[in-house]
């Protein structure tokens, strides 16, 4: 399930067609699914070059869907309606393809055989590269912070020397390139659309893991992604006010009350963070947003039910978390976080760790 919007028509289907021929799963298995997500008011509608693309590619294809829309869903509600169509549908796997990438050529095959393997396994996520520095990993799984920060594991690394396993898990898998069963899509619910942008593959991954399912890295099943970190970090609002909600919705209460000091210290610190890089105004808008009583309500809506059904323990969840926080990029690099707060964060983990036995 392909997910564009605006002008990324133009800038990537090509590259997104050319990985889909190359496939080694057989086409007459696979559905090409592309949601058009509109386009922004001051352009052109992309509508008419995608369907010109199917058409051009047709015999060499497998067969292709096309579902373009009158407004800008989110990237939540415009995958959500992808995965929906994969349910309607009867496909027993759907597969979330960024609008900024392209497969390797065994990447549904090897996603489909470790599913079909072991039905332990929830979601599982590719191996992502970078392009055009294809030798360099973008994601090998996402790490999850008990705060609730999120990176990339082995961001910028050489893929030939990192050594890892065939199957690994992983602490959230990264909604570029995640290949879901459509089954738990429906006994646990689509993507959460109130997060529009950002932390929804987490919120995923931890809905799969109260149940008991495992999110995975499938080493030998290779994406591309013209990754730009910039573009991610102008998404700054989204990713802090989702950030909260994560913690919210996913811990119990003991250990929220215990997690507090440091979620404290860790806010002044992001408050004088987005003071010297110029994100102050993006700062206020999260603390805004979860001043307004309503919003509690909603979100705490949501907690209940996730409280009422897991069968996971909190001891479980952080034990698949990590204490310290590794960002590559410079814009957000700070001597303080690598000499003061990581170590900090470490040993407050191994205390959390220590204590929380529920």
């Amino acid at each position: 399930m392909y997910l564009l919007w605006d002008e990324e028509p133009k800038q990537y289907l090509e590259d997104a067609i050319d990985g889909v021929k190359r496939q080694s799963y057989p086409k007459e298995g696979i559905e090409f699914l592309i949601v058009y997500n509109s386009h922004k008011p001051e352009h052109e509608s992309q509508a008419p070059y995608i369907t010109e693309q199917l058409n051009l590619h047709s015999d060499q294809l497998p067969h292709s869907t096309f579902l373009p829309q009158d407004s800008n869903l989110g990237f939540s509600a415009g995958n959500n309606l992808g995965m929906q169509w994969a349910v309607d549908h009867r496909f027993d796997y759907v597969f979330l393809h960024n609008g900024d990438g392209y497969l390797g050529h065994t990447c549904i095959e090897e996603m489909v055989h470790a599913m079909e393997a072991d039905d332990t396994i929830g979601a599982c996520q590719s191996l992502v590269l970078l392009h055009p520095e294809t030798n360099l990993i973008n994601t090998a799984g996402n790490s999850l912070h008990y705060l609730g920060l999120g990176y990339c594991d082995q961001y910028r690394v050489p893929k030939q020397q990192v050594m890892l396993p065939s199957i690994k898990d992983v602490g959230y898998v990264s909604g570029s390139a995640v290949m879901m069963r459509t089954d738990l899509l429906q006994s646990l619910g689509l993507w959460d659309e109130a997060y529009f942008m950002y932390h929804e593959d987490t919120d995923y991954s931890l809905r799969l893991r109260i149940h008991g399912y495992r999110t995975v890295l499938i080493r030998d099943a290779e994406f591309f992604h013209k990754y730009q970190f910039s573009k991610s970090i102008q998404k700054y609002y989204w990713m802090e006010r989702n950030r909260h909600a994560i913690l919210l919705l996913y811990f119990k209460w003991p250990t929220l009350l215990l997690i507090f000091p440091m979620w404290l210290i860790l806010e002044i610190g992001l408050l004088f963070f987005s003071l010297a890089r110029g994100w102050f105004p993006e700062r206020l808008r999260v603390y805004h947003y979860w001043l307004k009583p309503s919003h509690w309500t909603l979100w705490l809506a949501k907690r209940k039910q996730i409280q009422k059904t897991r069968t996971v323990s909190d001891r479980v969840l952080l034990g698949q978390m990590v204490s310290t926080v590794a960002f590559q990029e410079s814009a957000v690099e700070s001597p303080i976080l690598t000499f003061m707060g990581n170590p900090l964060m470490w040993v407050y983990g191994l205390l959390l760790r220590m204590v929380v036995w529920w």
